[in-house]
């Protein structure tokens, strides 16, 4: 069906961020940054720096999807920037919501990668196309993914009343 959605319920998360937390810690993979895509991995990026007990957070602003199958032609980093330099020689959990396409993904490893840090891509969902498969992924699913955090609209003054 082409309006067939796969729906993330705030408890799936929950499972599942703790769920991708236990898969890191089992790899031994222990980071000691955590880097969020923001805005979509931001929530993941901090559940998972609390699971896996991680005190030093980031996030590196990145838009690429303007909606619904709508996208930038490509990924671009917007204000603030992450200090790359800063993550010399450590190793870094790179989180995202999800891996479509992957470039967005790709393209901010490339940059922390470039800052001489070891890096490992975590996200909740990958698909099938995506370009960059991430070194850990909670689920896979090629459908539209409705978040908690974003499948309601902005609020706005009107809907305050």
């Amino acid at each position: 069906m082409a309006d067939e959605r796969e729906v993330l319920s705030w408890q799936q998360f929950g499972e599942g961020s703790r769920e991708l937390a236990t898969t890191i810690h089992e790899s031994g993979f222990a980071p000691d940054v955590v880097v969020a895509i923001a805005r979509g991995g931001l929530l993941l990026a901090g559940a998972l720096a609390y699971a896996l007990d991680v005190k030093s957070c980031g996030a590196l602003n990145a838009e690429f999807y303007t909606g619904i199958d709508s996208r930038l032609d490509e990924p671009v980093i917007l204000a603030p920037y992450l200090d790359e330099v800063s993550l010399a020689g450590k190793k870094v959990l790179l989180v995202d919501d999800v891996s479509d396409s992957g470039r967005t993904l790709k393209m901010v490893l490339g940059l922390i990668t470039a800052a001489d840090a070891e890096v490992r891509t975590s996200c909740l969902y990958s698909k099938s196309h995506t370009v960059l498969e991430p070194d850990f992924t909670w689920k896979r699913t090629d459908l539209w993914i409705m978040f908690p955090w974003s499948s309601l609209p902005p609020v706005t003054g009107e809907q305050a009343h």
